[in-house]
């Protein structure tokens, strides 16, 4: 199985310990966006501030956050990335999750297989669903 690991499929996955996919882990390949990284620890970033962690539990969530990501091929958002996030979609989605669907279509692409696209997030799930991906993590799509 190859997979899409989307941000909030990550930062549930380190802050909630629920994974996005019953086989977490167990993936052929894995890709996800450079975006991703900086979305992430912005979010790990928030948590601290806001005091739901301590020096010791944001440095683990950070380091897993490491960990994680060096397990999936991460790809740079480059202009071509940015040209397909600038079309249209299907359903609403913000500029970030176009970068993520884009990422995720272009990979999809190149790759034999179909790419399960694992995310938290309802609405990108609602588009990445309408764009023909097969969707994990979200309830009830």
């Amino acid at each position: 199985m190859n997979v899409y690991l989307e941000t909030s499929a990550l930062v549930q996955r380190i802050v909630v310990r629920q994974p996005a996919l019953k086989e977490w882990g167990q993936w052929g390949q894995a890709f996800t966006s450079d975006l991703t990284r900086v979305e992430a620890l912005r979010t790990l970033d928030r948590y601290r501030l806001e005091g739901a962690f301590d020096d010791v539990e944001i440095s683990a969530k950070r380091a897993e956050l490491k960990f994680i990501l060096s397990a999936a091929e991460r790809m740079a958002v480059t202009a071509e990335v940015l040209e397909k996030a600038s079309q249209s979609y299907p359903t609403v989605i913000g500029a970030l999750d176009a970068i993520h669907l884009a990422t995720a279509l272009l990979k999809e692409d190149e790759i034999e297989g179909e790419l399960v696209f694992l995310t938290h997030d309802r609405q990108l799930g609602i588009a990445a669903r309408a764009l023909g991906f097969d969707v994990r993590g979200v309830a009830n799509l």
